[in-house]
């Protein structure tokens, strides 16, 4: 048995030998994408983002496909480069130019995101939901769906298709943003006083009429106290005041909601929402509102027409 054991012991030994001496050659560094070795030479892309983003804002975006800056347990497409400069283009003129101009460069270096994620697909969510777009520590912004975003002057833009997915785009800008302004000066408890009682979990199965008719801007703002601000301050600007009144007007005041809230009192969750935001804007950062969202209706009217 000591024998055979020795003997085995030996060939065991043999065995690791070789295996250890076999010398396979490794893939040179460079081949290996997102461990530090692979370079690429700047292109127009990559000289605008500096030029428009980086060096006036310290804002990087990123283009290039990195699984690490994405959920692993979705599947997405990257984003088609020809896409980048027209979207961030839009983007520069139709948020961070009207922050810059109404509430100076400091402002906007101060509190703006410092990374933008670009994803070409939306991402599918398990219960049937998309996402469009998240904001992480107010510092990380990820956008998704960007290989269908086209506006005036590229090619296949129709605006009788496009406009609601060029709309959405912005409101997801400003919704991310109005995340970012409430994790640096929070909104004050009373903006969501009256509605509190109303938020629900279970938003996918709230209809758009029965969010209008608890005083709700969307289905989502439904959600809760965090994405309620967020959806009022994006539809404000992203869709202006004239479509704000008519979807408050909308409501009939005798009406009572399946929760039973009447139609009053939603038209007044609703106008105390809109007061509510002009007055943080004014107070928390000098903000007139009012010219911020004529300033941003205007520069998406001129992108889509």
């Amino acid at each position: 048995m000591k024998f055979i054991k020795s003997g085995l012991t030996i060939l065991a030994a043999s065995f690791l030998l070789v295996s250890c001496t076999k010398e396979d050659p490794l893939p040179p560094l460079d081949d290996i994408s997102g461990l530090g070795g692979d370079t690429w030479v700047p292109t127009a892309i990559d000289n605008w983002i500096y030029d428009n983003y980086t060096e006036p804002y310290n804002i990087s975006v990123k283009y290039k496909w990195e699984l690490g800056e994405i959920d692993l347990n979705r599947t997405l497409v990257p984003p088609k480069e020809e896409q980048v400069i027209p979207l961030m283009n839009a983007i520069k003129q139709a948020w961070m130019d009207t922050y810059v101009s109404e509430a100076g460069p400091l402002f906007f270096k101060n509190i703006a995101p410092k990374f933008f994620i670009l994803v070409g697909s939306p991402a599918y969510n398990g219960d049937g939901s998309i996402k469009l777009g998240t904001a992480e520590g107010g510092r990380k912004v990820v956008l998704y769906n960007i290989n269908d975003f086209r506006i005036k002057g590229m090619p296949g833009y129709n605006p009788d298709t496009d406009t609601a997915s060029v709309t959405e785009m912005f409101r997801t800008i400003q919704h991310e943003f109005a995340h970012i302004l409430d994790q640096n000066v929070r909104v004050p408890i009373s903006f969501s006083s009256a509605s509190a009682n109303s938020y629900t979990s279970d938003w996918l199965n709230v209809t758009a009429e029965d969010a209008r008719n608890n005083g709700f801007i969307t289905p989502y703002s439904n959600s809760g106290r965090d994405d309620d601000w967020a959806e009022m301050l994006a539809f404000l600007l992203v869709n202006g005041q004239t479509y704000f009144d008519a979807y408050v007007n909308s409501i009939d005041p005798a009406n009572v909601s399946a929760t039973g809230v009447t139609g009053a009192q939603a038209i007044q969750r609703l106008r105390d929402k809109e007061a509510s935001v002009v007055t943080y804007f004014d107070q928390a950062w000098g903000i007139d509102f009012r010219v911020l969202q004529a300033r941003t209706r205007a520069a998406i009217n001129s992108l889509l027409y």
